[in-house]
């Protein structure tokens, strides 16, 4: 299925095109058998398309034009805070001195590199409310997952290794239970009362002596700010159990509200989201963790340092270390971006940030509502959650109106997420769309409402402008084709 103006690269093969041009092997002749294992040298040429350069540069911009991402389009995805990714951060990162410098050379030549990093952890110190930080975790789950760690060796270290349970609300990530498994622990799951927020009898019930931890996130994953922060902090440290601060929805609270300062005990962000880092395609990524001080001593190793003397050391001398995490010291690149960020936008801008991510959600939220169910109706923070519940009665789904948006040239919403919203819509327009955008978006979802209910059908076969149209979700995932498959009469008709 694809355009038929667009032919594979293979349909493009005649014999004795050449898409490339090397110089002759200046090297003596050797034979490749010599080199690998019996077994790992091919008896014949692979079958790889011939086809001029002209041919192959046309393929693959026009695959490139079938991706979408935050430089060709607004990206809405709920809870992923795809924002901008400002092109300074790419100018700093490919410096020479950052973009060649090795992991493996000595302290002394990588100083100003060290420097960097050290600032960085300094910052997201003060942007936390934590008294130290790691730049080791390669990204959010892994951040998250090392902290539980952290706190597992804390406890131990207290002799308190019967604690196995971790708490988690009905509206978390789904890395949080997830994160939790593999570090060891039983999750234990809290529901949320009617305004969205933690149940606090709930939570109450499951506390007890051997309660780990609570990961929460703040504001929740509907956009909306636990109120009762303080006093779930405070419940959660009366049975001795540590509070995580799942860091995916810093950019509604930055430079306005520290998680510090809330009683959380320890702190994963995402470079790559808040920070404006490259996010999606499975990285890179990069998930500091902060701690306050009872956890210090079980971050992993090595742990920059400054000296007495101003120089920067790595220090391994960390007894009590849940060890790395890591080869290195996590993903260079994206802690050279994330400095720059923090350093271009200032204390002021990061406000900005904020005030604006909150201001464009709430103004989404109310354009919208009288066309959508609003579960929650009340002041959001950067995201907030409808629900499709009117059109399914209709008979158009969630998923039929994120695959209309499609032809509207947008990236869809986070659909059927939380699962505690009925056929739900997450939306997360960042501060850097404008007012504009924002309009638009609006005008395609009003559109679609009112397409659900005088055209159905025209959204139930959506979308109809995009290069693929729409499979069979369950025999993709079930049957996928991996490798090019050779057009037949059959393949044709199927």
């Amino acid at each position: 299925m694809h355009n038929e103006n667009q032919p594979l690269i293979f349909e493009l093969t005649r014999e004795g095109r050449v898409g490339y041009n090397l110089e002759p092997l200046d090297v003596e002749d050797y034979d490749l058998a010599d080199l690998l294992p019996q077994g790992y040298v091919r008896e014949e040429a692979a079958e790889l398309p011939e086809v001029s350069e002209l041919d192959i540069m046309r393929h693959y911009t026009a695959l490139s034009r079938r991706n979408h991402g935050v430089d060709s389009g607004f990206y809405p995805l709920g809870s992923c805070t795809m924002k901008y990714n400002p092109k300074v951060n790419e100018a700093v990162a490919r410096y020479a001195g950052f973009a060649s410098v090795h992991p493996l050379q000595d302290e002394d030549t990588v100083q100003g590199a060290m420097e960097l990093l050290y600032d960085l952890q300094t910052s997201l110190v003060e942007i936390t409310g934590m008294d130290e930080v790691t730049l080791q975790p390669a990204a959010g789950a892994h951040g998250e997952w090392t902290a539980l760690m952290m706190i597992r060796a804390f406890h131990e270290a207290n002799g308190e290794g019967h604690r196995n349970k971790v708490i988690v609300p009905d509206s978390a990530h789904g890395t949080n239970p997830a994160s939790a498994t593999v570090a060891g622990y039983d999750t234990i799951t809290v529901k949320s009362n009617e305004d969205g927020l933690v149940d606090l009898e709930d939570l109450k019930r499951v506390l007890g002596d051997d309660t780990a931890a609570l990961m929460l996130t703040n504001p929740n994953t509907l956009g909306l700010f636990e109120e009762n922060i303080l006093e779930m902090a405070a419940l959660v440290h009366e049975v001795g159990g540590k509070v995580y601060y799942d860091g995916a929805n810093l950019n509604a609270v930055m430079a306005k509200a520290r998680p510090g300062d809330m009683g959380f005990d320890c702190v994963h962000l995402n470079l790559h989201k808040t920070f404006t880092g490259p996010h999606g395609g499975g990285g890179p990524g990069s998930g500091p963790v902060g701690v306050k001080k009872e956890l210090i001593p079980f971050l992993p190793k090595p742990v920059l340092v400054k000296t007495e003397e101003g120089r920067f050391h790595f220090d391994y001398n960390r007894p009590q270390s849940i060890g790395r995490v890591k080869p290195y010291y996590g993903n260079f690149g994206i802690n050279v971006r994330a400095y720059t960020y923090i350093r271009s936008m200032g204390p002021d801008g990061l406000k900005a940030v904020t005030e604006y991510a909150v201001l464009n959600a709430n103004y989404m939220m109310r354009r919208l509502e009288e066309h959508y169910d609003l579960p929650f109706n009340r002041h959001c923070k950067h995201e907030f959650v409808l629900s499709g519940r009117r059109q399914k009665k209709l008979g158009v789904r969630t998923l039929d109106i994120a695959k209309r948006l499609l032809d509207f040239g947008y990236h869809p919403p986070t659909v059927y997420f939380p699962l505690n919203v009925e056929e739900s819509i997450m939306i997360e327009p960042t501060e850097t769309e404008s007012k504009e955008t924002l309009d638009a978006f609006c005008d395609a979802m009003i559109q679609i409402a009112k397409e659900a209910q005088e055209t159905p059908e025209k959204v139930q076969d959506a979308p109809h402008t995009t290069v693929v149209t729409r499979l069979d979700e369950t025999r993709a995932a079930r049957n996928p084709v991996l490798r090019y498959v050779k057009p037949t009469v059959e393949t044709v008709e199927a």
